[in-house]
């Protein structure tokens, strides 16, 4: 079952946080976890909260523009897009017949109504119709979602501007150990490592393509990465997919990121050619 699969359609309200006041994120477990259930980007002094399912697919969008080899601006432009289109939800419904992350219309050519509620698919098809907008990577990230997504509001892509870029920023690594999940420990019952290697290349395989995944000391895994974008992409989609994956941690590049450590990255092991999980 790939990512995608794994996003449940939900509707609630978006989860940001602007000078310390966060909206719609829901918290589980006791008064000490106040953080439990959340995922946030800190970058510039600028942070970002979300849903760990608003995280999810935030990194989904991210990580397959890193796999098409496109730049940041592009995750920001999608991620714009999604923001005020869903919020960041595969929603099931919307005006008229619009559907999912990007509110597609399977009236307008965008694909079945299948296809659009597949996550994969339709980000690759909104960057399939961005990549055909002539000088979209020197447009700003308001006209260029327009020019995809036509909407009846196109100004409405400029409230989520800032919120895109910080998150595209963390999730294509232009600024590392950015992003981060405070998720509940797993319950100590993952599969042999062979399964768990079967089932993150399953998982990982939409997004990034073939993924090798090797065993190493401690009964972890590791994926080599050809760059560093690549690498805090894929590290990223791990988090933020860590609780549904049962992953304990992540490391790379020198930084390690734990489930239960609400603190976010700290330093610890990991080298830059591969990303290690736990």
């Amino acid at each position: 079952m790939g990512l995608a699969k794994r996003i449940a359609a939900v509707v609630v309200p978006l989860g940001l946080v602007v000078g310390g006041v966060a909206y719609g994120v829901s918290r589980h477990g006791s008064d000490d976890d106040k953080t439990l259930g959340e995922c946030r980007t800190e970058v510039g002094g600028f942070t970002v909260v979300l849903t760990d399912e608003q995280a999810r697919n935030a990194s989904l969008i991210a990580a397959i523009a890193v796999q098409r080899g496109m730049p940041a601006h592009a995750a920001t432009i999608g991620l714009a897009a999604a923001l005020q289109e869903s919020k960041l939800y595969n929603l099931r419904g919307g005006d008229r017949d619009s559907l999912g992350l990007f509110q597609q219309r399977h009236s307008q050519g965008w694909g079945t109504r299948q296809q659009i509620l597949d996550p994969v698919f339709a980000t690759n098809a909104f960057y399939d119709a961005l990549e055909k907008v002539p000088g979209w990577t020197n447009l700003p990230v308001t006209e260029a979602a327009q020019e995809v997504q036509r909407s009846g509001f196109p100004e409405a892509y400029a409230v989520y501007e800032r919120d895109a870029r910080a998150l595209a920023s963390a999730l294509t690594g232009y600024s590392a150990a950015a992003f981060w999940c405070h998720l509940p420990a797993p319950d100590g019952s993952a599969p042999p490592t062979a399964r768990r290697a079967v089932g993150l290349r399953q998982a990982l395989g939409p997004a990034f393509g073939t993924v090798d995944i090797g065993a190493v000391a401690g009964g972890k895994l590791e994926v080599p990465v050809s760059s560093a974008s690549r690498g805090w992409s894929l590290a990223s989609c791990l988090v933020a997919h860590a609780q549904q994956l049962g992953l304990a941690s992540v490391a790379y590049r020198g930084h390690e990121w734990r489930a239960d450590d609400d603190h976010g990255w700290r330093s610890g092991s990991g080298g830059a050619n591969a990303v290690v999980i736990g």
